[in-house]
């Protein structure tokens, strides 16, 4: 194989509080026409600002110190930014992280793939319609020739990304550099995109450097892994030697973090003979869209024991999030019964709900979001005390330093705002401000999945502790069957406002009755194919 891109020696730097501060530290290696390397590690390890730096768009106080950006056997490093425009999209394309911010908000989806053909091809306006069609219809974004009219609002998260791709993939560059392109993907869907980046390999001899901090996923899919910490490659190698054979204590936690096994739960004894937590009986809801019905829920049933972890589990747009919000009153059911702890919750209203939810408490997905940024952590995690009950402000604060150290967030932190966290610490301080009116119920929305691999190990352990201690009962919402498969004592599949399958962990993992549920099991990365290769 050709050698395509070359990283040599390269050290960058941020400037941060008056001073410029190295965070990649003379880093070096090959990229191969028609093969994929991941970079793995952290967040902070490097692998994104060295990515960003391959394609010259490093953030406004980043530079680059010393080294070698080699193209086609051209050294890149120094070109301009009007040079380097010439070869984005051409030669490399980049999927960006972040599909809520990439996207012009005003601006058609159909105008947004359309302009990169429009810049490098001349080819008639029917030409560029049909290419935009066949991108869109090749990435899985359904309706395709609904999505061209439509703005990004309309459309979730993983179908931004889908666009994300399809535009990075409209001119069959060289090189495609994927920074965390499947994260919020569900497993069908990120198959389905990585069988893409590999049919484009093959045929196209596209080589693809992939960003992630999910060590499974580039434990399958890549050729060659990287692993980044602190700036620096602590390894590098053919990614079944590096999975088989790890040489660097990192890469072993990273590897143990990554795969702790299949853990079969029992259910917790005083689950088989109480009240359920939850019950939902017949769950219907349907949205308007202009003149259409969307049923986003169809005589849903679930039943969670108390004291347990039940998961909720499907694709985007199968219900998951909907039944969560009925649940938690911010939306209303058309018709059904839902009963919270013993109480009947379908017909409260006003103060009465308002009390129900010191029982029920939500975390939300994104830790980097859902807290406010002007706020202290101690008026963060305080807020509800205020809200619900009438104590001294030395009263507030005891409760606050007690549920702090519960989650193992170090009180000396509390002084401090959001932005000086890392992102364990953040979904530590969301999961203390649920727990501080001591609810009987926590409702979990997809809480680790914008987690690293160690991060989301120690949280997912947290909240095991915490539910052993406590008696907590989860409804944990999800797409990733592998956290599911660790921490969930039962199982509700849902597939288009259905229930399609429901039982114990285990009996749905080893035994799943539905076609669809295989899907998503199958769909799970593993280590075990590497493994057995390189024995």
């Amino acid at each position: 194989m050709s050698v395509l891109l070359s990283i040599e020696n390269l050290t960058l730097s941020y400037h941060q509080r008056g001073a410029w501060r190295e965070v990649v530290h003379n880093v070096s290696f090959e990229l191969q026409a028609g093969e994929m390397l991941a970079l793995v590690g952290e967040s902070g390890s490097g692998k994104t600002t060295t990515a960003q730096a391959i394609i010259g768009l490093l953030a406004e106080n980043g530079r680059r110190d010393s080294g070698k950006i080699i193209l086609n056997g051209e050294n890149i490093a120094d070109w301009s930014a009007k040079r380097l425009d010439s070869l984005r999209g051409v030669s490399i394309s980049l999927v960006p992280q972040d599909p809520g911010n990439s996207l012009n908000p005003v601006k058609t989806i159909g105008d947004q793939v359309g302009e990169m053909l429009q810049l490098h091809q001349k080819i008639s306006k029917q030409q560029r319609q049909e290419r935009v069609l066949e991108l869109l219809e090749k990435v899985g974004l359904s309706h395709p020739e609904q999505r061209i009219k439509q703005y990004p609002h309309q459309l979730s998260g993983g179908m931004k990304q889908r666009v994300l791709i399809a535009i990075a993939l409209a001119l069959k560059p060289q090189i495609i550099i994927a920074d965390e392109p499947t994260s919020a993907l569900d497993v069908t869907v990120q198959k389905r995109i990585l069988d893409l980046l590999d049919v484009l390999r093959r045929e196209s001899g596209t080589a693809v450097l992939f960003v992630t901090h999910d060590l499974a996923l580039a434990a399958e899919r890549a050729d060659r892994l990287v692993v980044f910490r602190q700036g620096e490659i602590q390894e590098q190698g053919i990614a079944a030697q590096v999975i088989s054979a790890p040489k660097h204590p990192y890469t072993r936690q990273l590897l143990q973090d990554a795969s702790p096994g299949e853990v079969a739960l029992a259910m917790p004894s005083q689950a088989k003979f109480s009240t359920p937590a939850i019950q939902l009986s017949a769950i219907n809801k349907q949205f308007s869209l202009g003149k259409q019905q969307l049923t986003v829920a169809n005589q849903v049933s679930v039943t969670v024991a108390r004291g347990t972890t039940h998961a909720l589990v499907g694709e985007s747009g199968s219900g998951k999030t909907t039944l969560a919000r009925i649940l938690l009153g911010f939306d209303q059911a058309d018709s059904g019964r839902i009963v919270i702890d013993g109480i009947d919750a379908s017909a409260l209203r006003g103060e009465a709900q308002r009390q129900l939810r010191r029982k029920i408490q939500f975390v939300y997905q994104n830790p980097f979001a859902s807290l406010d940024p002007r706020q202290t952590l101690f008026a963060i995690i305080e807020e509800p005390l205020r809200n619900f009950e009438k104590l001294s402000t030395e009263e507030r604060r005891q409760r606050v330093e007690a549920v702090a150290q519960r989650v193992a967030l170090p009180v000396e932190l509390l002084t401090r705002k959001p932005r000086e966290l890392s992102g364990g610490q953040r979904q530590r301080v969301a999961i203390a401000r649920a727990l501080i009116l001591q609810p009987a119920i926590l409702v979990l929305d997809e809480a680790t999945s914008a987690l690293d691999v160690t991060v989301q190990a120690q949280i997912l352990q947290l909240l095991q502790q915490l539910q052993q201690e406590l008696g907590l009962t989860y409804l944990f919402i999800t797409h990733d069957l592998a956290t599911v498969r660790r921490i969930a004592h039962s199982v509700t599949v849902l597939r288009a406002g259905e229930v399609v399958e429901q039982g114990d962990t285990v009996t749905i993992f080893t035994t799943p009755q539905h076609a669809y549920t295989r899907s998503l099991i199958d769909a799970i990365p593993t280590f075990r194919p590497l493994i057995k290769e390189s024995a």
